[in-house]
């Protein structure tokens, strides 16, 4: 099979995800399968081969004084089907020497390095991060556990490390010993180029894991161990040694091509995210929306090319968002209702608030100057804070070692609560006593939370609650007046729009985090109400577009995957185990359409209704309880409840149903 019918053959899998490693995967399995270059004449057979290879680790043992290796017993069982002229036998049986190394006594200098785990990389060997063994203690170092040229290095303990091997290239005069996590592997006389081979194809390296049919390893997925036993005893696909050299130079001249392929790849790669971003660029230029009418239209000429991969579509999310806080998105109605009496409405709320002592008052902040402000905006909005709109408020962490706090009825949120649009019921309730005695305060459904603490993706997080509870300190609570309420989806899908912005401005070392004046002093665009609701329904529209188009991306991205493992497995009679995803759902089907009644007043606890109420009063009662975030019991339990409010239609009917077998 020379290049050209190679990537004729296989050249779509390279388009899958992961598609350059299922090639490189291709390549290896079909090298140790004898079926990637045609037999030739050879000097000597495998069992020559092999003969020579036990006189050779005799001749080392006895030269060395090492004690005899105990071989284990002949293979009974061959894994797969090689050529007549190959061999299935056991890597000890093939080698002068393997052993595990032995844990150094480090120091800062001395003659020899000790080889890590971290020296051995698929890229290759690297001594760089190797450190040295103390002098005084090579005594204990046979002349065995010195590295030679060419000795295969096998990663034996780690998840994620174990499994790596690469064959040791030493220096002029330079002393080497491995440590403790890494197999030493010393052939005799066969190419470790093409061992290198089996070790690194998927017929060993799918079994560097507990949960394999076939696993190599012991221990957990936390931490995996290779032991030395199970590497001795390895059954090998052994070719005449004529025909390892030309499998070797086969694989690297196919290596090569694939390192090509990836570099095209890259550049293609390049190119496109360029284009999607001078293309986005002209979108987020428009000065009004008819101009931003006719650049979308070119944007969606062109949406295959642009947004070809999952991760794409993020960028199409924050063009709509800026675009939706610029007033771009509807046509500005110069009939609106004034952003002053909105604001005004709510200042006078938040007086009665202060006056009759359910609030205390924020200390005045004056605006920034108007060169100042982050943009201009479009006729009838007015920049104002967070702290104008809402009131922003955080929690506290009884402490833990109080048992009386934890255990009651009021649901306590942490910042995890943000990680989903609707939060789900935490798994902590705290009791009336924490909220008499620590700074926990309960904030009403329909609040919006905001993580403040987290290096991950957490921080700078918005999220709402369906249901009252409090939260910890890591959390900002927005807190809606009557009169602000109208002004909710906007102000979430402001703090969407500004997560990069905001989480700038965490403060603190390793771990920064935001405070809640931060909060309360974010500047804020504020449309006329009536325009709020308009940018609100388009941005619904056009996130929805972007989840319809990210599915199609991922369901794609994973048809690829499953179509390239498939012709692998099919190519090299391979087959790949595959890790099932966890079931999320019970095997049952809720069947009853849930629909909204009288709708609760704001402070009510209706968390059914509140959601109900974002989605047109209707939603399949399937898709409510995944949206509600608890138990199946603790959903009916509260679907019964706000029936017997009048909250919610009587459901017809309300029960389950075994689902169907696909």
């Amino acid at each position: 099979m020379d290049a050209n019918h190679f990537l004729a053959e296989f050249g779509h899998i390279a388009n899958a995800p992961n598609g350059i490693i299922k090639l490189r995967e291709l390549v290896l399995q079909l090298a140790i399968s004898g079926r990637l270059v045609e037999r030739g004449e050879s000097v000597l057979s495998v069992e020559e081969t092999i003969k020579e290879a036990n006189d050779l680790r005799n001749a080392y043992e006895e030269a060395l004084k090492l004690r005899s290796t105990r071989m284990q017993p002949p293979l009974s069982k061959i894994p797969y089907i090689i050529p007549d002229h190959w061999k299935w036998e056991r890597l000890e049986r093939l080698c002068k020497y393997i052993q595990r190394g032995k844990g150094p006594k480090y120091v800062d200098k001395s003659s020899t390095y000790v080889v890590s785990q971290k020296c051995i990389q698929w890229s290759g060997f690297d001594l760089t991060p190797a450190r040295y063994v103390a002098d005084e203690s090579l005594q204990t170092y046979g002349k065995e556990r010195y590295l030679c040229e060419g000795d295969l290095l096998w990663n034996s303990t780690g998840t994620g490390t174990a499994g790596r091997v690469a064959i040791y290239s030493a220096a002029e005069e330079q002393l080497a010993v491995a440590d403790s996590h890494v197999t030493v592997i010393r052939l005799a006389n066969c190419l470790p180029r093409y061992f290198w081979c089996v070790i690194a194809s998927p017929w060993v390296q799918l079994r560097i894991k507990p949960s394999h049919s076939d696993s190599l390893v012991s221990g957990t997925t936390q931490q995996v161990e290779l032991n030395t036993t199970t590497v001795r005893a390895l059954p090998i696909p052994l070719p005449p040694l004529e025909e390892q050299s030309r499998i070797v130079a086969k694989v690297d001249e196919l290596m090569a091509l694939c390192d090509q392929l990836e570099a095209q790849q890259k550049k293609r790669r390049t190119l496109q995210n360029h284009l999607r971003q001078s293309t986005l660029q002209a979108v987020a230029a428009s000065q009004s929306p008819r101009e931003l009418q006719e650049s979308w239209q070119r944007l969606q000429a062109n949406i295959g090319q642009l947004f070809s991969a999952p991760e794409d579509v993020g960028a199409l999310r924050t063009l709509i968002l800026n675009l939706g806080m610029r007033g771009l998105l509807v046509e500005n109605n110069e009939f609106n209702t004034p952003v002053d009496e909105l604001l005004s409405a709510i200042a006078s709320e938040r007086q009665a608030l202060i006056s009759s002592k359910v609030l205390k008052p924020n200390a005045a902040i004056p605006m920034p100057h108007q060169d100042d402000l982050p943009y201009v905006l479009p006729k009838g909005w007015k920049w104002a804070r967070i702290m104008d709109l809402v009131d922003v408020g955080t929690g506290a962490t009884p402490a833990k070692t109080e048992n009386s706090y934890y255990g009651g009825s009021t649901p306590w949120y942490t910042s995890s609560a943000t990680n989903e649009k609707i939060a789900r019921l935490p798994e902590t309730f705290i009791t009336d006593k924490a909220l008499k005695e620590t700074n926990c305060k309960i904030f009403p459904a329909g609040s919006l939370i905001v993580a403040m603490y987290g290096q991950g993706k957490t921080r700078g997080q918005i999220s709402e609650i369906v249901v009252a509870g409090a939260t910890n300190q890591a959390v900002a609570a927005l807190v809606f007046f009557d009169a602000s309420l109208g002004t909710k989806r906007f102000i979430k899908y402001f703090f969407e729009k500004i997560y990069d912005e905001i989480r700038e401005q965490a403060e603190g070392g390793p771990q920064p985090n935001l405070n809640v004046r931060k909060i309360k002093e974010t500047l804020i665009p504020v449309p006329p109400i009536e325009e709020q609701e308009k940018i609100v329904i388009r941005l619904d529209e056009l996130m929805n577009i972007c989840d319809q188009l990210e599915g199609l991306r991922n369901e794609k991205s994973k048809s690829s995957e499953r179509l390239a493992t498939a012709a692998v497995s099919a190519l090299t009679g391979i087959a790949i185990e595959q890790e099932e995803e966890p079931m999320k759902t019970p095997q049952t089907e809720l069947v009853a359409p849930v629909r909204l009644g009288t709708p609760p007043d704001v402070k009510a606890q209706a968390p059914l209704a509140t959601i109900l109420a974002r989605h047109n009063g209707e939603m399949s009662a399937k898709d409510l309880w995944q949206r509600f975030g608890g138990e199946i019991d603790a959903f009916y339990a509260q679907l019964k409840t706000e029936v017997a409010h009048g909250w919610l239609l009587e459901p017809e009917p309300a029960e389950m149903r075994e689902k169907a077998a696909s």
